[in-house]
């Protein structure tokens, strides 16, 4: 018989992590098209040097389809051009508003999609997040939990084993 070596992956939030995140009322939106994208300072680095050694991807949630305020085209065209530029291995994205949906997080359904996909090991694994929900879905899957805190008006639901004020902080976390 032969044992398939599980995998480590770095999970990264999509908007406030991979890419730069507007602010309204001290919380983040999502951008609308694709000639919005900034990637966040530091996050091409960071993705480049764990590629090598880490299942890299993006777990996602975009309400914004179900709220009608941005079509999937849009939303898929963003997600794309961010899995190409930062050579990512997979993009998961939830595009419900309903927190009953077991892939939106802090539910874990997204990221136990991509374990049996390739073969992840939660243990050493690491979820990169700004918000609670990040945090949630990376706690309910016994995922090590990054919360980057951009000190948004919301009250944290759930604690994360690590806190950082900037991203180039992960490489003192994640040898």
């Amino acid at each position: 018989m032969v044992i398939k070596r599980q995998k480590k992956a770095i999970f990264f939030d999509r908007d406030g992590i991979l890419i730069d995140a507007p602010t309204e009322n001290n919380k983040p939106k999502s951008i609308k098209t694709k000639k919005e994208i900034k990637f966040c300072k530091h996050i091409k680095s960071i993705c480049k040097k764990y590629s090598k050694n880490f299942v890299l991807i993006m777990v996602t949630n975009q309400p914004d389809y179900a709220r009608g305020v941005n079509t999937k085209k849009n939303i898929n065209e963003i997600n794309n051009h961010i899995k190409k530029t930062l050579n990512l291995n997979a993009v998961y994205v939830n595009f419900s508003d309903n927190d009953n949906d077991n892939d939106r997080k802090p539910n874990p359904g997204m990221l136990l999609k991509a374990k049996k996909k390739f073969n992840i090991n939660f243990n050493k694994s690491f979820i990169l997040g700004d918000r609670w929900r990040d945090i949630g879905a990376g706690n309910k899957a016994k995922c090590n939990t990054v919360f980057l805190d951009r000190k948004y008006d919301e009250k944290m639901k759930y604690k994360p084993k690590y806190k950082i004020e900037s991203l180039k902080e992960i490489f003192s976390i994640i040898k």
